[in-house]
């Protein structure tokens, strides 16, 4: 029986790994060595990412909630706590996007908790 040798499924990876690496400097898009290491931490680097961005997401409606809260003579705390006291559940990405467009319904939920 003949010997099969790895050298198509060696290449099909090489490129694989180049076809990622494209666009990087210098050697890092040319030698495969070099490509690897540049993938694999750029592939960290993406993990983490999609991590930090839900994050970020959360810290910035958080931040335009405090702010419409503050025009309107309260707090972000307890107006959270009011909302959960009255039982209203809207998510904070909501929240955030009523306060920046539309500051009136913003307002008339924020004088809706303060009477419970």
């Amino acid at each position: 029986m003949a010997r099969i040798k790895g050298a198509m499924m060696t290449r099909k990876r090489r490129k694989k790994t180049l076809k990622l690496a494209k666009g990087y400097y210098g050697a890092k898009s040319k030698h495969f060595k070099m490509a690897k290491q540049a993938v694999m931490k750029s592939g960290n680097y993406a993990y983490i990412g999609r991590k930090q961005k839900k994050r970020d997401f959360r810290k910035l409606w958080i931040t335009r909630i405090s702010a419409a809260c503050k025009a309107n003579g309260t707090n972000y705390s307890t107006f959270m706590n009011s909302l959960k006291k009255a039982e209203i559940a809207l998510n904070r990405k909501m929240l955030a996007e009523i306060a920046v467009s539309d500051p009136k319904a913003f307002s008339s939920l924020v004088e809706q908790v303060k009477n419970v």
